[in-house]
């Protein structure tokens, strides 16, 4: 277990993330933060682009699950049942349960997941901590409010030693 803030992967988005990239490192599990990740807070479902990327996943073999924080799952239940993927909710990042969870839903090992997401305190450092690949993309609709500023803000230096970066 690693207690790093550094991802392994920085992208400008979740778009940026093929395949191809994914499976050079024998990842067969995606999980992808939602808000700010996939979409903004404030867009109430999934685009056609969104679509268009699972669909690439899926058809490269590569499983894609939502690993959410979120309190109320209204919203991800939503998104998912519009996206045809599976979720894990109230995950508790950066706590590893929500990351067990989902690798025993989709029978793989750390070694074979990825986590997708906007946030160091929570995406990153979850994943870090339960040995998967962090991936980090800037924020979809930029960060939203004071805290979100000042909380992207502080991720600057972390970032920065990101030592692979599209």
């Amino acid at each position: 277990m690693s207690f790093s803030l550094i991802p392994q992967m920085l992208l400008p988005g979740y778009g940026s993330l093929t395949p191809e990239m994914l499976r050079e490192r024998g990842i067969r599990l995606l999980l992808c933060d939602l808000d700010y990740t996939l979409a903004p807070k404030y867009v109430p479902g999934p685009d056609e682009a969104l679509h268009r990327w699972l669909a690439a996943m899926g058809e490269a073999g590569i499983r894609v699950m939502i690993l959410s924080n979120n309190r109320s799952p209204v919203r991800v239940e939503r998104f998912c049942r519009d996206l045809g993927i599976d979720y894990v909710g109230h995950a508790g990042k950066p706590s590893s349960k929500g990351f067990r969870a989902a690798m025993e839903k989709a029978g793989v090992t750390p070694q074979q997941t990825a986590m997708l997401g906007d946030k160091l305190l929570t995406d990153v450092l979850g994943a870090n901590r339960s040995g998967v690949l962090a991936v980090m993309v800037e924020p979809m609709g930029g960060p939203k409010g004071a805290w979100n500023h000042i909380l992207h803000g502080l991720q600057k230096p972390f970032k920065a030693q990101c030592k692979e970066r599209k």
